[in-house]
């Protein structure tokens, strides 16, 4: 048991300083981290403005260091609170398509024949029809007014393309020697898919999550732009949407800054997840982290020989 411990404990630090060795990874990471922290502290040491018109569309200030909106509430407090609710929804939208995605995936290139076929074919049904407006449509037919709702709704359209990636995944390692011991030993399709074949994926589906919630705030803050999400609670979008419709920011207002802050953000975000993910690949590299551990070994004896 001991040994288990310091040999996860020894894959987690390898797996962390792969992450911090590569620079546009480790920049990624403190972006989220920011992120990540303002969505869970923010709420908790925040509370939301009450409406004071008296103060509408302020400058920057000490008391309002990113001014006020049309209603004068802070607009660097609506940021960090509308945090928890964009991360919350994206967070959502990730395990729902993934789980939808690994199941399809898996399942089809696991078992075959007609159940493959009959997967492959929805799956080609969905890929074929346009993303953004069928969520459009069912954003008006279905309550998107709480997280979980409004996670599901972008999770639905979104799984095909990861399915059919984990399929050929899974068609590759179908026939490896691992997993045709397994079958030998008669181990159930449930211990191949979590022992033999996930192990195999894992690299791909967690970049894949990354990547899944970043194009889940996009889509998020589309329909909330266009109307489309009657969302109760703090959201970009909500800001966004406000910002346009409310105080004419794109019209040289003094909303301006009211708009770009939101902007700012979703950019900031989308980057940091994309630099994030490029470490994420090299750390699930077994290779890789060999590589690096190896370096430093090395460095580490010339220190000692010094």
């Amino acid at each position: 048991m001991k040994n288990k411990l310091n040999s996860a404990m020894e894959g987690m630090v390898n797996f962390a300083r792969v992450i911090f060795t590569n620079k546009q990874a480790t920049f990624g990471a403190v972006i989220l981290t920011v992120f990540i922290l303002m969505a869970i502290l923010g709420p908790v040491m925040l509370t939301p403005d009450k409406a004071n018109y008296a103060n509408r569309l302020q400058g920057s200030s000490l008391q309002h260091l990113l001014g006020t909106d049309f209603a004068g509430k802070d607009t660097l407090k609506q940021f960090i609170l509308g945090s928890r609710e964009v991360l919350t929804i994206a967070l959502y939208a990730g395990v729902f398509t993934l789980s939808i995605g690994i199941v399809v995936g898996i399942t089809s290139g696991l078992i075959g024949g007609i159940v493959d076929d009959v997967l492959m074919m929805i799956t080609n049904v969905v890929q074929t029809i346009p993303n953004f407006p069928v969520l459009m449509v069912m954003s008006l037919i279905i309550n998107t007014d709480n997280a979980l709702s409004f996670g599901l709704i972008l999770s639905v359209w979104s799984w095909s393309g990861l399915a059919r990636a984990i399929r050929s995944q899974t068609l590759a390692l179908r026939n490896k020697d691992f997993i045709e011991a397994s079958r030998i030993l008669g181990m159930s399709k449930v211990y191949i898919i979590v022992n033999d074949i996930l192990p195999n994926i894992i690299s791909y589906i967690a970049v894949n999550f990354i990547m899944i919630m970043k194009s889940s705030i996009l889509a998020s803050v589309g329909l909330m732009v266009l109307g489309l999400a009657p969302f109760k609670g703090e959201h970009w979008g909500i800001m966004l949407d406000m910002a346009l419709n409310k105080t004419g920011a794109l019209f040289g207002s003094k909303a301006m800054i009211y708009l770009l802050t939101p902007i700012v953000g979703i950019v900031l975000f989308q980057l940091g997840c994309f630099m994030f993910s490029k470490g994420l690949e090299d750390a699930f590299d077994p290779r890789v982290r060999t590589t690096i551990a190896r370096k430093r070994k090395i460095i580490k004896t010339k220190v000692m020989e010094a």
